[in-house]
């Protein structure tokens, strides 16, 4: 079956399905404010206003941070909320070949590796990387 978007904007096809802007938007913001919410878990020395997410449509950032917020995640982050993924066919394997935490390496041609792993795990590796280090900040 095939919906008929009558608004004027044209639906993007989304898993399979079609899918309006302003839910793909949405869908993308939630993911935002997820890795936002992780974040300011993660350093409960940051304030609300050290960890923003950026609005849909604007360049740049998907998580802005102040600078007391960059000094504790050193990373620029862009988020993508996807209905399929290859990479996490990929996490699925790893996590299949024992008890450690999966980490999956993808590379494409001409291109660098890059290093898959959990959201939780990733800011789990950051709390540590602080506590040993709290004199950085």
């Amino acid at each position: 079956m095939v919906s008929v978007c009558t608004s004027g904007i044209s639906p993007t096809i989304f898993g399979g399905f079609l899918i309006k802007p302003a839910s793909a938007k949405s869908k993308g913001r939630t993911l935002q404010k997820l890795v936002r919410d992780l974040i300011l878990k993660t350093f409960p020395s940051l304030e609300a206003d050290d960890c923003r997410s950026t609005a849909m449509g604007q360049s740049g950032e998907d998580v802005t941070l102040s600078p007391a917020a960059r000094r504790l995640v050193p990373y620029q982050i862009e988020c993508k909320n996807k209905a399929r993924s290859q990479i996490h066919t990929y996490y699925e394997q790893a996590k299949t070949h024992g008890d450690h935490e999966p980490l999956v390496i993808v590379k494409m041609d001409r291109d660098i590796p890059l290093a898959i792993v959990s959201a939780d795990h990733f800011f789990q590796l950051l709390q540590k990387l602080e506590n040993a280090n709290p004199s950085k900040n």
